[in-house]
């Protein structure tokens, strides 16, 4: 199989491209990435020497490159995304042209190449926020709250709409918080874990009991295998980590593991709109592909916080990036001054 990949040089593109290759040898991967601040080439140069990858710099909305690599692939991943809810606060534009204007032209695409299959990878953030009981499920409503999940569920409805009006054969899979390598380091994980490595504070937002369901990426690359190759045209799939943890349980669970203390913690302001809470409901597709999380959540944290000690290498540079110092989190004191 010829599978387009666009977005496969970021943190869940990345991972993806690992596991296809890994576990599909007979497979060939196509990766289509702008290369903007999260999507680096370093994420795929392991992948250059094998002869069924190949990687093609390009944007979403670019109507020519998108249009010739989809007619040469059998199916569309499509990962490729603004992904940063503070940075969508900051400004929603960028995050309306690829989120929703990138994802019409895939599948405008797919449509203009034989009906190409189509899978899309979306967020849980689409549902809004939950309130202490329940879960999300692939019937929730939508009810989204910030800029970011207003574009992703944007893109969710005209995938939906490619299937009713011209029958595309697509599938769509909403996923809880992910964490493992490769993850861009403004996101809380990352963030925490090197700021620890680096002897700064980690910014905990509000009171911090705001919770999320976490799920190790490879665990949620899976579930995309899994839906691409068994799910039904038209269908939803959620996939999370069964592994609710409010974020001051979360931050502490780390500090704990990297031998330091409650008092690495800076409070910070709460994030406007900031959803009380995530939960995932995978029974679906625990019951049609037998999936669920194989990685317990602190042997995937361990394995996190182990491979950012190991290649600081590869964060330090990105933290030291104007990309990184213009952002939400540029003003935590370091410690050591």
């Amino acid at each position: 199989m010829k599978i387009l990949v666009t977005g496969g040089a970021g943190f869940i593109g990345t991972n993806f491209v690992s596991y296809t290759l890994r576990n599909h040898p007979e497979d060939r991967v196509t990766v289509l990435d702008n290369l903007t601040y999260a999507g680096r080439m370093e994420n795929v140069a392991r992948f250059k020497r094998d002869p069924r990858f190949r990687f093609v710099k390009g944007d979403i909305c670019d109507h020519d490159i998108v249009d010739h690599l989809v007619r040469g692939s059998d199916v569309v991943v499509h990962f490729a995304a603004e992904t940063h809810v503070d940075r969508s606060v900051q400004g929603a534009g960028d995050f309306v042209r690829t989120n929703v204007l990138g994802t019409q032209n895939l599948l405008d695409a797919c449509l203009r190449n034989g009906n190409k299959r189509f899978h899309h990878v979306s967020t849980d953030e689409v549902f809004g926020s939950l309130g202490p009981i329940g879960l999300f499920s692939e019937t929730s409503a939508y009810d989204p709250r910030s800029p970011y999940s207003a574009s992703k569920a944007g893109s969710d409805h005209l995938v939906r709409a490619a299937f009713y009006t011209h029958g595309l054969p697509v599938t769509l899979s909403n996923c809880s918080n992910n964490y493992g390598p490769y993850q861009f380091p403004e996101k809380v994980l990352p963030l925490f874990i090197t700021n620890l490595i680096e002897g700064k504070k980690v910014p905990l937002y509000g009171d911090g009991t705001n919770i999320r369901d976490w799920i190790y990426v490879e665990d949620h690359c899976d579930g995309v295998d899994r839906t691409l190759r068994d799910g039904r045209f038209g269908e939803t799939y959620l996939f999370g980590g069964r592994a609710e943890r409010s974020n001051a349980e979360l931050t502490n669970i780390i500090l704990f593991e990297m031998g330091m203390s409650s008092d690495m913690i800076q409070f910070v302001k709460d994030r406007p709109g900031h959803d009380l809470r995530y939960g995932i409901d995978f029974s679906k597709a625990e019951h049609e592909f037998k999936w669920y999380p194989k990685t317990p959540f602190l042997h995937g944290i361990r394995r996190t916080i182990a491979w950012y000690r190991q290649n600081e290498a590869w964060w330090k540079p990105l933290k030291q990036s104007n990309w990184f110092s213009n952002g939400v989190y540029s003003d935590i004191k370091n410690t050591k001054e």
